[in-house]
């Protein structure tokens, strides 16, 4: 690409592209410039230094889960919603495990009010409190549900991106089986909580 036609935008793209190939945790910005076909001196004009460009990185990958979660789950409800929510979330890791791993990275790490990864991470986290939304739960049970879900898929997908499932056992087997848990212990909270008013 040539230096004229850099820009922030057009940097972070290439960063997110390469981190997808070789992990987030080999991002260096004399790999990014090799791949961009300049010197390293002249990514500075485009992004301020290393973290800069992996934050950047970052809010472009919560922003792509965001609307890849609520694209998944328009129009559905409850045991539908999840089932497609989780799926899109498995396929963004599995096709973009180094951007993901940087949004997750700096979701953690937020640099305060006016970071641009707060909104991108409001977004994820209205879409699956919409998709809980079918199950009826009440205000004090959705903040745990919704840490469940995360916890639950963020490990499976990471684990199945990673490589991490070395049984011999169909992984895609494994997820629905998952799914299809998580749905049953939710509609099982949901019929407590009616039994019990």
């Amino acid at each position: 690409m040539p230096r004229a036609r850099l820009t922030p935008m057009s940097v972070t793209a290439a960063g997110a592209a390469l981190v997808d190939e070789i992990g987030f945790e080999n991002l260096s910005m004399g790999l990014l410039a090799e791949r961009l076909g300049v010197k390293t001196p002249a990514l500075y004009k485009h992004v301020t230094s290393q973290a800069d460009l992996a934050h950047r990185i970052a809010v472009q990958a919560m922003a792509e889960f965001a609307d890849a979660i609520r694209d998944a789950i328009q129009g559905r409800a409850g045991s539908d919603a999840l089932a497609a929510g989780a799926q899109a979330m498995r396929t963004y890791v599995r096709e973009h495990p180094g951007r993901y791993a940087a949004g997750d990275a700096a979701a953690a790490r937020q640099t305060g009010p006016d970071d641009p990864i707060i909104p991108a991470v409001e977004r994820v986290v209205a879409s699956w409190a919409a998709m809980l939304r079918g199950y009826h739960l009440d205000s004090a049970q959705e903040i745990h549900a919704l840490r469940m879900l995360r916890s639950a898929l963020h490990g499976f997908s990471t684990l199945e991106a990673a490589g991490g499932f070395q049984f011999d056992a169909s992984v895609d087997d494994s997820f629905t089986w998952m799914i299809t848990f998580l749905d049953h212990g939710l509609h099982a909270i949901t019929a407590a909580s009616t039994l019990a008013r």
